[in-house]
């Protein structure tokens, strides 16, 4: 397996496009905020939504189009998450029926995604006054899947692609993925929104099956800010122009289709961590030598999820009680008394806690590792052989004026 480029369009039979419509009153006219991805022909398809209670309208459209496992294009937006919107359910249905129209796929062959503000309706007139002009602009091309990804942006502040060529029945197979997802990040499934290519062939449940557990072990590991999103939808589309045997059945091949969903996922998750609303340092927390990899990731995410270790973070200050503190309300079992805590970067490392107390260490020294944009928190509870790393970001001023008046 080897990184490529291409997102989306990295995998055969697969077109990208975006455009502005003018979704958000406002909005500026250079910024994209519709885009549309279509496979040459019906793709086995799995997705993951929210676990939230309160779903947007896209997601309940997604799923009913889904049921036979088979789609064959995505049309999504920003600037409005139509979600608790008025004509909600109506206008998703619309914006599906707008992108079937015009190119000639089946209405429930078409998903669904929106992103932005909660609340307000839909400008729904504008997107499929668009939509044609949209098709028109599909490409097969690297950049077609940039404008896609830009044009699900909302305060994300740098694209988020992957991309990656692998072997599977000796068969060249590609697979690509964009996502965007910079607030209201704290998936119970997937994330904001993110959009996987392939066009290996696999059987439609093994396909649900490996994005269920790619996406618990990728996208539910990171959290910007405790927030789970109304509209979290992670799809994969599976052409199978690749020419390669059906994956049926979990052999050799399948592991390999596994192992490249889980680099493109995970590849997405670091991106979307890293691009946290006001974020200046991504963290990475591993929690080693567990009893269950179940505890490990609980530990992990209760510390890269509090708010006085992301605070410290940006202080960058080692205080590692916070660490410990947050494992402790993790409901995970664990002996304190075991625990080593050490944070690293590329500027060097160091050991801060050792069976579950202070060690005199080197402030300069701490200081200067937690000063890099990629900080690691290492922490070792002596008990077992299973481990889990999960993903967030520090907490900044910035923050707080992002999301002070993001819906005016």
């Amino acid at each position: 397996m080897k990184k490529i480029e291409g997102g989306v369009c990295a995998a055969t039979g697969f077109r990208a496009a975006a455009l502005h419509c003018g979704v958000k009153t406002g909005s500026p006219q250079e910024k994209n905020d519709l885009a549309l991805i279509v496979s040459a022909c019906p793709a086995a398809t799995a997705a993951t939504f929210t676990n939230n209670r309160v779903k947007a309208a896209p997601i309940y459209v997604c799923m009913e189009h889904l049921e036979n496992g088979v789609a064959q294009a995505i049309v999504a937006n920003s600037g409005n998450a139509n979600a608790c919107a008025p004509e909600g359910m109506e206008n998703a249905r619309r914006m599906a029926a707008a992108a079937a129209k015009v190119t000639g796929i089946e209405e429930d062959r078409v998903l669904v995604g929106s992103t932005g503000v909660i609340g307000q309706r839909l400008n729904i007139e504008a997107i499929e006054g668009s939509m044609e002009a949209l098709a028109a602009k599909l490409s097969d091309s690297a950049e077609a899947s940039v404008e896609a990804n830009r044009a699900i942006m909302t305060t994300d502040l740098v694209e988020k692609t992957a991309a990656v060529e692998f072997d599977c029945g000796g068969k060249t197979c590609h697979m690509g993925g964009i996502a965007k997802g910079s607030g209201m990040i704290h998936p119970n499934m997937g994330t904001m929104l993110c959009f996987v290519t392939t066009d290996c062939a696999i059987d439609p449940s093994l396909l649900r099956t490996a994005l269920q557990d790619v996406v618990e072990r990728t996208f539910n590991r990171i959290s910007v800010d405790g927030d789970t999103s109304t509209n979290d939808t992670c799809v994969v589309m599976a052409n199978g122009m690749a020419g390669n045997q059906l994956i049926d059945w979990k052999d050799e091949a399948y592991h390999t289709f596994y192992a490249a969903l889980e680099e493109v996922c995970l590849t997405l998750a670091k991106k979307m961590a890293a691009d946290g609303e006001g974020a200046s340092k991504l963290i990475c927390c591993t929690v080693k030598n567990s009893r269950a990899e179940e505890y490990a990731e609980r530990l992990a995410k209760a510390v890269i999820a509090s708010s006085l270790v992301k605070a410290a973070m940006f202080g960058e200050d080692a205080n590692w009680g916070r660490v410990l503190c947050a494992m402790g309300y993790s409901k995970a079992p664990f002996r304190p008394e075991y625990v080593t805590i050490g944070f690293s970067s590329a500027a060097g490392a160091v050991t801060v806690c050792e069976h579950g107390e202070g060690l005199d260490f080197d402030e300069d020294l701490a200081k200067k590792v937690l000063s890099e944009k990629e900080i690691s928190i290492d922490i070792d509870i002596h008990e077992g052989d299973d481990q889990a790393t999960a993903f967030g970001c520090d907490l900044t001023y910035d923050y707080v004026r992002i999301n002070g008046d993001y819906r005016t």
